[in-house]
């Protein structure tokens, strides 16, 4: 009977854009995974999908069930005649990415990921504006008011206030434009049905140095000039906010805002926004071809090309319902996460995803490759939601499965070969 793997003390947590690294991780000799020192229900559930006897799935082409190179040998026909791939999902860590982005080059692919709505608002309010940002460290060791701006930071990070809380600092939290999280340890609200590009446009003016009375709305605007004041008192103050959580469709302007706000307190105080954002390896990826090709994700890329980016043109939901893609790369192995709505049944599709992501039936030719999560059946690189920390992944387990990058390789060789 083989003996369970030995226990991981200090494992981190690549399900969630905070790197937790803190975990204790009980492995069985099923490859059954338990975490024995947090409730995090993030974790919990990504661990159930984890231990759905996933670790030994098979690749399939067209819902039949084959071996790794004869999935490869498919999926690179796909990529071979398509002239307008998109690789989208894009849920994987630095090296999935460094291994798609040359795949991408081979094959003249769009690149967009699955959170990419978020990523390319905060991405156009620092080419237009610039931003201000803080870390995670920085707010734990130095802030005592903490504002929260229009979101419910424990409903996707659960970790979040405990990794802030520090016994050197008391810290006190406001939230703006929404009700207390009731995961704080304490806080109050202010402005809870206020618009908030009102309460964005009242607060800019007046850390211009506009008088409270001088609006319409003087009760609003003397509200946010108290709060204002008590930035100008306090130590540091840390302002949090969730892109994916800010009015659409301009959230682009809405950050551009706290940005400019942040920059303008900093004249006379100490403040620094942290964005709640990067899930599923978006802050990973992103990075990763901001580096390799100077654009940010939403960019074509094309061997011996002009690289073409464009965060309007190139989002996936657009690509796929005007039918500007003829073939969809899709990558999640973080989770079992389904397709975009908007991919047509006709559309060739390549699947590289989590072990128990569910297949639907389809007409058009579909590869499935299972692949490996990093940190839990692979090493990798994470970065953490700051972008001020790199996180090295380790194994919590032995399984046989590939990792992204290594598909993303041999896909590589594979397609060169049909061109030699």
């Amino acid at each position: 009977m083989p003996k369970p793997a030995p226990a991981k003390s200090h494992w981190t947590c690549p399900f969630c854009p905070l790197l937790c690294d803190d975990i204790a991780l009980d492995v069985t000799a099923d490859a059954r995974l338990s975490a024995t020192n947090t409730s995090c229900p993030r974790l919990a559930n990504s661990l159930a999908s984890i231990n759905a006897g996933t670790a030994n799935a098979q690749p399939k082409v067209n819902a039949t069930q084959t071996d790794v190179p004869t999935a490869i040998s498919r999926a690179a026909d796909i990529l071979t005649k398509a002239r307008r791939p998109l690789f989208g999902g894009l849920a994987t860590d630095v090296a999935g990415a460094r291994a798609l982005y040359e795949l991408a080059a081979h094959s003249g692919a769009i690149l967009d990921h699955m959170h990419g709505d978020s990523l390319a608002a905060a991405t156009l309010a620092l080419q237009d504006r610039g931003a201000l940002f803080t870390t995670l460290s920085e707010v734990r060791s130095r802030a005592d008011l903490i504002i929260v701006f229009v979101c419910e930071p424990s409903r996707r990070y659960p970790r979040f206030y405990e990794r802030l809380q520090t016994a050197q600092r008391e810290k006190k939290i406001v939230f703006i434009g929404c009700d207390v999280d009731t995961a704080a340890p304490h806080g109050e609200t202010l402005l809870r049905d206020v618009d908030p590009f009102d309460t964005l446009a009242l607060w800019s003016a007046l850390v211009e140095d506009r008088k409270p009375d001088a609006f319409a709305d003087a009760e609003t605007a003397r509200n946010l000039q108290a709060l204002t004041d008590r930035i100008h008192t306090a130590h540091y103050t840390a302002v949090v906010y969730e892109p994916a959580a800010l009015p659409h469709p301009h959230t682009a302007l809405a950050i551009e805002a706290l940005h400019r706000i942040v920059k303008t307190l900093n004249r006379t105080a100490r403040a620094g926004v942290l964005a709640l954002t990067g899930d599923d390896g978006a802050l990973s990826v992103n990075q990763t071809v901001t580096w390799l090709s100077g654009f940010p994700l939403r960019t074509r890329v094309t061997v011996g090309m002009p690289l073409d980016h464009d965060p309007y043109r190139y989002r996936t939901q657009t690509l796929l319902h005007r039918r500007e893609a003829d073939a969809l790369l899709w990558v999640s192995s973080f989770g079992p996460e389904p397709m975009p709505d908007a991919l047509a049944d006709d559309i060739p599709a390549i699947i590289l995803a989590h072990p128990a992501t569910a297949l639907v039936e389809r007409s058009a030719p579909t590869v499935f490759i299972p692949v490996a999560t990093p940190g839990v059946d692979s090493s990798g690189h994470l970065f953490r939601m700051d972008t001020s920390v790199v996180a090295p992944l380790v194994p919590a387990r032995d399984t046989a499965l590939p990792t992204v990058a290594a598909i993303a390789s041999e896909l590589v060789q594979s397609i060169r070969a049909r061109r030699t």
